[in-house]
């Protein structure tokens, strides 16, 4: 264990933000520590949007679920998978760009996981609390309008910036026996496994601060995926000249 370690094992999400602001050149500072993530074929796929228009805001939170710290946070962000730059850069060249493969949407899509991520670690070494907005997607093309995000752009998740005025437990994760395997895909005893992993996390829901939860992790997901995940996301992302081939 070390320093960094210890930081990456107490990740929490916080939902509740103090008024303290975040200096320009603190989120700038943030911004460039994630451009330093690897990106793939140096595509540097990744544009951040920072909303601070409070009317957008209000419109993003209730594109979110109405997620009110969308709208409270002292920074929100919006982070976009951007393949119209790497157009500009055939443009700029005289290159007839060849757009739509399912490979270039992989690639700009963990481009951003892996910017979005080196900026929060980043932001929780100086005591910043995060938390990631994925249901922005619940209404992307409404998203994508308020943002005037051009074809080959799309958004991916927000992230809710600020110094925590909360203290959550830490979540506990699978065990790290269910998810690392040796030389060939082996889940013979991942359900024995889980089912005590899934004690855990009942424990933890029925004593974290402010929880009464009665639910497992199995069950958790049982129930979220025996139903329809975003069903527009598939026309949404051609229309927007992603997946065509």
């Amino acid at each position: 264990m070390n320093a960094v370690i210890e930081l990456l094992n107490s990740h929490r999400s916080i939902r509740k933000f103090t008024d303290q602001p975040i200096p320009q050149e603190t989120l700038k500072t943030l911004v460039q520590a994630g451009q330093a993530a690897a990106t793939s074929s140096f595509i540097q796929a990744c544009t951040v949007i920072q909303v601070n228009d409070q009317d957008k805001r209000s419109q993003l939170m209730e594109c979110s679920g109405g997620q009110a710290y969308v709208a409270e946070a002292p920074v929100f962000l919006v982070l976009c998978a951007d393949m119209q730059r790497l157009k500009l850069a055939c443009d700029m060249n005289d290159a007839d760009m060849q757009s739509g493969f399912t490979e270039q949407f992989i690639t700009s899509t963990v481009d951003v996981a892996l910017f979005a991520q080196n900026l929060v670690i980043a932001a929780e070494s100086l005591g910043l609390g995060i938390v990631y907005i994925g249901g922005i997607r619940n209404q992307i093309a409404r998203v994508s309008e308020l943002l005037e995000l051009p074809e080959l752009v799309y958004p991916v998740f927000g992230l809710c910036l600020g110094y925590p005025d909360q203290n959550p437990e830490v979540k506990p994760r699978l065990p790290v026996d269910v998810v690392l395997k040796q030389d060939s895909y082996n889940d013979s005893n991942d359900g024995d496994t889980i089912a005590e992993y899934d004690k855990a996390v009942r424990e933890y829901y029925n004593t974290r601060t402010g929880g009464n939860k009665e639910m497992s992790w199995s069950e958790q997901m049982s129930g979220m995926l025996v139903k329809e995940a975003r069903p527009h996301m598939l026309a949404f992302l051609k229309e927007r000249g992603f997946l065509l081939r």
